[in-house]
């Protein structure tokens, strides 16, 4: 009997040859906070540890065990003669396409819209797209005139939205559960952690604080809307703006509060602080928006509101949730090797279904 060929084998359980293309606005992993840079990251690092060839097209400022590509040295979000944004991101999955034969497979994360779409009738190897954002139904109706391009994504809620167009799979974001510190004893204070904008409900976080004469501690960039809606409300004694934090500094703030308040006002196709604070030991308190039930296992790792007014009055049991119990849930649930073994599963199906 022959031998398998070497695309078979890399269809059932072999090495596979990835291209991993992440966003070039800065580098990957980030410096600061960026979730779409963090999961290019934490997959593509992942994947090399499994064993496959992985190339990351990326800044020439990226680390990773893989190979590099670096269409350009810095990211446009550093050097701002890189403009327009949309060219940058086009000449960095265009390389990848270039490569394609090089390949089995080229996986596009979407920094705002998959522009990976259109070549994916252009070259044999599969493209299958990560969209990181809840797409608006005009953008889903224009994408839709690939209907056989792949996506994957990042949750139930996500996948309703991206409804017509080819959805492959469902996988959820992973986190380095290690690196996330389990606190057993919180101090005493509430924590809002994200960007400020009215959809992400801080106005709603410092009315629960209000309502409950608890400490609410703020962390997120500054930028006009927190200078205009939000800097008249911060006391600095009971609203408290803790600024932009690094890694260690946001491990010590999710890991402190009491809870984790998620009062968003526009759903999101995940959120990636809710899985990030559970990891600490911190419950979540959140209004059911968006993909927030896929997230929060209600009564186990945090509590699910329909209002603000609910919210509030469950805040004590949420409070009474065992830490310990939250941290084991969350290992399970958003490690990292979940993630990378549901994508390298959506890989193999790409693969096998590609014409010899």
């Amino acid at each position: 009997m022959n031998a398998p060929a070497l695309s078979e084998r890399r269809e059932s359980n072999g090495p596979l040859r990835i291209a991993q293309v992440g966003p070039v606005a800065t580098s990957i992993p980030p410096l600061g906070s960026s979730s779409v840079e963090l999961m290019t990251s934490l997959l593509t690092e992942g994947l090399v540890a499994r064993g496959h060839d992985v190339t990351l097209f990326a800044t020439g400022t990226s680390r990773t065990a893989g190979k590099l590509h670096a269409t350009f040295p810095t990211g446009y979000g550093e050097d701002t003669s890189l403009w327009p944004w949309e060219a940058c991101e086009l000449l960095n999955i265009a390389a990848a396409v270039e490569r394609a034969a090089d390949f089995d497979i080229v996986h596009y994360q979407a920094m705002y819209w998959p522009m990976s779409v259109p070549f994916t009738r252009l070259v044999s190897t599969p493209i299958v797209q990560t969209l990181h954002h809840a797409p608006s139904a005009p953008e889903v109706a224009l994408w839709s005139r690939y209907p056989d391009a792949p996506f994957v994504a990042i949750s139930n809620e996500q996948a309703r939205l991206l409804e017509g167009l080819n959805i492959v799979g469902v996988v959820r974001h992973g986190i380095d559960t290690a690196s996330f510190t389990f606190r057993a004893e919180p101090d005493d204070y509430l924590l809002f952690l994200g960007r400020f904008t009215e959809g992400k409900g801080v106005l709603q976080a410092i009315e629960v604080a209000r309502c409950t004469g608890m400490r609410l501690l703020l962390a997120a960039p500054e930028n006009d809307y927190y200078r205009e809606a939000i800097a008249p409300h911060v006391d600095e004694t009971n609203i408290v703006y803790a600024g932009e934090v690094d890694h260690p500094g946001k491990v010590a703030l999710l890991g402190g509060a009491r809870a984790l308040i998620y009062p968003v006002q526009s759903g999101e196709p995940f959120g990636l602080v809710v899985p990030e604070a559970m990891a600490c030991g911190t419950p979540v308190a959140a209004l059911d928006r968006g993909a927030v039930r896929e997230l929060v296992d209600e009564g186990v790792t945090g509590g699910v509101f329909s209002s603000l007014d609910e919210l509030i009055a469950g805040l004590p049991a949420v409070f009474d949730l065992d830490r310990a119990r939250i941290r084991e849930a969350t290992v399970t649930r958003f490690g990292v090797d979940r993630m990378v073994d549901e994508y390298v599963a959506v890989y193999r199906q790409l693969v096998a279904r590609k014409p010899r």
